[in-house]
């Protein structure tokens, strides 16, 4: 049976191709868009607000690293406002650190040791004169290039973890490998928008493959829920491995909720890159960017220690 199917699907592959034209787009000539990721957050070990700018590519264009320093956005006038207080964010590059203020920043933002040969820059807050507080709307203010963009986002009220725990892995009996669980307590009647990154040991947390979810199956009720391990997206952990943890690590998570926009964007993201292929449609992924694309989202966040055992 499995093979009649290998049959016919070379079949079908050879007659649709023969059916179809060949079908060239266009290489649109309109000038690149600035795209925007910014991110406020409250709670503990919460960072402060910054942005990265960059330039939107041609989809059909190539890149190299050595023209990659080129997609960054310099000089730009970044403001962020809390409707009372206003800071002007400043840029700051990797080139323009020192060796050990490299590391402290890669891993800030989820760099690896390849990263740290592209000259990485980020608007952001040294003063930390504006922190997120859970309640509040931020304004984001961006002048470059002679555009003018806005955003605003608003911190959700947090829903922690209640508890975690680890259990055996499914499948046949392993002494090595866990699956971590945990129960939230949903708020009830209001829609909340989770998203959930997880690290080992000194690893940074990173978000999973399919890391964000709402409530919309279980809105105020205990609800338990199943953590997987972040896997690195090169990763060649075996199907039996994927998403479990090894006895005698340390698992962090970063727990966060979000409003609606910040969770449209990562929704529409992740589903369009689990779903490539010849066969797919695109998804065009939501952005909350006035004059540009991206995202400006703000986070309550909350963050987890527990030995796998």
């Amino acid at each position: 049976m499995r093979l009649k199917n290998i049959i016919f699907l070379l079949l079908f592959v050879v007659i649709f191709t023969s059916c179809e034209e060949e079908f060239l787009p266009e290489i649109s000539s309109e000038p690149p868009e600035i795209v925007v990721e910014g991110y406020i957050e409250a709670g503990e070990d919460a960072n402060p607000p910054y942005v990265l700018l960059t330039r939107s590519s041609p989809f059909f264009s190539e890149i190299n690293l050595n023209e990659f320093d080129n997609f960054f956005v310099h000089d730009a006038e970044v403001t962020v406002s809390d409707g009372t207080n206003e800071v002007q964010l400043q840029e700051f590059c990797l080139n323009d650190l020192a060796p050990e203020q490299q590391e402290i920043a890669a891993e800030l933002f989820g760099l690896d040791a390849d990263s740290l040969a592209v000259n990485f820059c980020v608007y952001l807050d040294p003063t930390f004169s504006i922190m997120g507080e859970i309640g509040k709307t931020y304004t984001l203010d961006i002048r470059a290039e002679g555009k003018t963009l806005s955003s605003s986002t608003t911190i959700p009220e947090h829903v922690p973890l209640d508890t975690l725990f680890f259990t055996d892995a499914p499948g046949e009996p392993n002494d090595t490998l866990r699956q971590l669980r945990g129960f939230i307590t949903d708020i009830p009647d209001q829609r909340n928008y989770y998203r959930l990154f997880t690290g080992i040991n000194d690893e940074a947390p990173f978000p999973s493959f399919n890391s964000v979810f709402d409530d919309g199956f279980f809105d105020g009720l205990e609800f338990e829920l199943v953590i997987p391990k972040a896997e690195p997206a090169d990763t060649e952990a075996s199907i039996n491995e994927f998403g479990l943890f090894v006895v005698g690590d340390t698992a962090t998570l970063k727990w966060i909720n979000m409003d609606k926009d910040h969770y449209d964007f990562w929704s529409t993201l992740e589903f369009n890159n689990a779903n490539q292929g010849p066969f797919s449609s695109y998804t065009r992924i939501d952005s909350n960017i006035d004059g540009g694309l991206g995202l400006w989202g703000g986070s309550s966040i909350s963050y987890y220690q527990i030995i796998v055992e």
